[in-house]
């Protein structure tokens, strides 16, 4: 039961919103980083051991019963970039409203309540794979390969890349995917101070741009 529920929410037909996202994907293509489905993978890789591993070890904090409200100021605090902090609580919010809805749990009430604005994504995805009866290391696959199934998605639209290929990269970033999440639960066990914070400053820096195109295919 727990297996098939963590495939329906790392699922991309799951009513979150990141369809409308490209993790800074949209950016790096302009930018001439992301050409073919080589540079996508190492722009992925980058993009999953810094942000990827932040989020891993947000989620498996929220999943393992930390405060939410803690947490989201410790995500906060890990993500410098007002757009992207934005971006983060409006995919937060997006997914509490299907994860309501598909998992209800008085603690994602509680956590709506307390951040009508929208709580961080990964807290919110944290939480919500507890109300699903999903394990933190669970949670932490989620948000990891999130990191790099947003971009990849994207880059297909963007590049009119071969989805075999863009499948291709996915399916190479496993093993990675799976240390990621590891290392992220394994945080998250020694409290919110241990939390990854990993910087990925470039990431940041084309946020704030990105947020200022006057025409753009992405929301991010």
């Amino acid at each position: 039961m727990t297996t098939a529920a963590l495939l329906v929410l790392a699922d991309g037909r799951f009513p979150a919103g990141t369809h409308a996202h490209s993790g800074g994907a949209e950016a790096a293509v302009r930018a001439g980083r992301i050409v073919d489905s080589a540079t996508l993978a190492d722009f992925c890789r980058g993009r999953l051991h810094t942000s990827g591993l932040v989020a891993s070890g947000l989620a498996a904090a929220a999943a393992g019963g930390h405060n939410p409200r803690d947490l989201d100021e410790a995500a906060d605090a890990r993500t410098p970039s007002p757009a992207l902090r934005r971006t983060s609580r409006k995919l937060g919010r997006q997914l509490m409203r299907a994860g309501r809805a598909v998992w209800p749990s008085a603690a994602l009430d509680d956590l709506a309540q307390a951040c009508p604005g929208g709580a961080h994504e990964p807290v919110v995805l944290g939480l919500l794979a507890l109300s699903a009866g999903l394990s933190p290391l669970d949670a932490a696959h989620a948000a990891a390969y999130e990191s790099v199934s947003v971009p990849t998605t994207a880059a297909v639209r963007l590049l009119g890349l071969d989805p075999f290929e863009a499948s291709a990269v996915l399916a190479r970033l496993a093993p990675s995917i799976n240390k990621i999440a590891e290392g992220g639960t394994q945080a998250a066990r020694s409290g919110i101070d241990a939390l990854p914070a990993a910087a990925a400053p470039l990431l940041e820096i084309t946020a704030e741009d990105h947020a200022t195109w006057p025409v753009r295919l992405f929301a991010s």
